[in-house]
C-alpha cells in the first residue's frame, strides 16, 4: 500500500455531506483541492485543479449531471473518478470513465478502501477491494483492463 497523499476533488451538492466527506477525506491524510455543487463548477475545478482523484455524486444542483462530469474528469490521464451515489441505477454500463461506484451512505473504512485501491493502482501496485461491501469496481477494472490507471 502507498501512503502518498492524494489531492481530491468532491463533486456533491448536499453542503452537509460534501463537509463530512471533507473532514474524513483531511483525517485519511488527503488533500482537498475543491469542492463542487454543479457540472460546469465541477469540470471547471477539474480543468484548474488537476485532482488526482474526483468522488462525483450522479444528482447535482443542475440535475443528474455527474455522468456528464465523470466523462469529463476521467478524459484527463491524471484524474481518477469514483462515483460516489445512491444513485447507481443511473451509471451507465461503461461507467463513464470512472474506476468504481461507493454507495451512498458510506463509511469511513469503504472510503479509505477504495481511496487505497486508487492509490495502489495509480502506482503500479497490485490492489484490492476484498472486503469492502460498499466499493463496486466498474466492469473493465474487475478485468485490471482500465485505461487510465497505470
Amino acid at each position: 500500500m502507498t501512503d502518498v497523499p492524494l489531492r481530491i476533488l468532491v463533486v456533491e451538492d448536499e453542503a452537509l455531506i460534501a463537509l463530512e466527506l471533507e473532514c474524513l477525506l483531511d483525517d485519511l491524510g488527503h488533500v482537498i483541492v475543491g469542492v463542487a455543487g454543479s457540472s460546469v463548477e465541477a469540470i471547471a475545478l477539474g480543468q484548474s485543479t488537476a485532482p488526482d482523484v474526483a468522488f462525483v455524486d450522479i444528482h447535482l444542483v443542475d440535475g443528474p449531471t455527474g455522468v456528464d462530469v465523470a466523462r469529463a474528469l476521467s478524459a484527463d490521464p491524471h484524474t481518477t473518478v469514483v462515483f460516489m451515489t445512491a444513485n447507481a441505477k443511473r451509471i451507465p454500463d461503461d461507467f463513464a470513465g470512472a474506476v468504481g461506484v461507493i454507495a451512498k451512505p458510506y463509511s469511513e473504512r469503504v472510503v479509505a478502501g477504495a481511496l487505497r485501491y486508487v492509490a495502489d493502482r495509480r502506482a503500479g501496485l497490485k490492489a484490492t477491494v476484498e472486503g469492502l461491501d460498499g466499493f463496486r469496481l466498474a466492469a473493465r477494472e474487475a478485468l485490471g483492463r482500465h485505461p487510465l490507471i497505470r
